[in-house]
C-alpha cells in the first residue's frame, strides 16, 4: 500500500510539520508568533510603513472579544488569539480564494487549528464561543478595512456588517507595528493567557 501524501514544512524551531496531518507536538508558539507577525493582512494593501500582520489582527480580535463579553475567561481569550493560527504556515488567503479552493483548503486549515488547540490544551469551542470568535473577527475586519485598507464605511458594512463602537485601548491595536514588535506582543499576550 502506498504512503499517504505528506506536505512537510520545516519550521525555524527545527520542527518538521506535516500540513496534511499535523502533530500537536510539532507545533511551537514561537513558530506561530514568528509566522503570524510576517503574514500581511489585506495582502499587504494597507496604509503606513509597516504591514498590518495576522499577529496584530489576532490581538485585535482577542481585545474585541473581551469587549463584547466581559465574562471572557483566559481559555476563551486564547481561543480568540489563536483563531487564525493556521495562517502561520498557510498564509492569509482571502475569502474569495478560500471559497474557490473549497473543502481541500478548509480541511487543511481545520486540521491545523485542531492540532494547535490540542497543543495548548484547548477544547473545540462551544457554540457560544465560536459565535463570539466569528463576531469579533468580523468587527476587527471592519475596523481594519476602514482604518487601514481604504474601504468606505458603507463598503465595509456590506462585507463585514455594521461598525461597533470600541474603546480607544482596543482601537489602538489597529495600527501597524514593526514585525519584531508584533511578534513580541503576540508572544507576551499568549504567555499572559497560557502561563504554563
Amino acid at each position: 500500500m502506498s504512503e499517504p501524501p505528506r506536505a512537510w514544512q520545516r519550521m525555524l524551531s527545527g520542527r518538521r510539520l506535516d500540513l496534511l496531518d499535523p502533530a500537536p507536538g510539532d507545533i511551537e508558539i514561537a513558530d506561530i508568533a514568528h509566522g503570524l507577525a510576517r503574514v500581511a493582512r489585506w495582502n499587504g494593501q494597507t496604509h503606513g510603513p509597516h504591514v498590518f500582520s495576522v499577529a496584530q489582527h489576532s490581538l485585535l480580535v482577542e481585545a474585541v472579544g473581551r469587549h463584547l463579553d466581559a465574562a471572557c475567561t483566559d481559555p476563551d481569550g486564547l481561543e480568540l488569539l489563536l483563531h487564525d493560527a493556521p495562517e502561520y504556515v498557510v498564509g492569509d488567503i482571502i475569502s474569495p480564494l478560500k471559497a474557490a479552493l473549497g473543502d481541500a483548503y478548509r480541511g487543511i486549515e481545520l486540521r491545523l487549528l485542531a492540532a494547535v488547540r490540542r497543543r495548548f490544551g484547548l477544547n473545540a469551542p462551544l457554540p457560544a464561543l465560536a459565535r463570539l470568535v466569528k463576531q469579533a473577527d468580523r468587527i476587527a475586519a471592519h475596523v481594519e478595512a476602514v482604518r487601514l485598507a481604504g474601504f468606505a464605511r458603507d463598503e465595509a458594512e456590506r462585507y463585514f456588517g455594521p461598525a461597533r463602537a470600541l474603546p480607544e485601548p482596543v482601537l489602538v491595536l489597529a495600527e501597524p507595528w514593526p514585525t519584531a514588535e508584533a511578534e513580541a506582543r503576540f508572544l507576551a499576550r499568549f504567555h499572559a493567557l497560557c502561563p504554563t
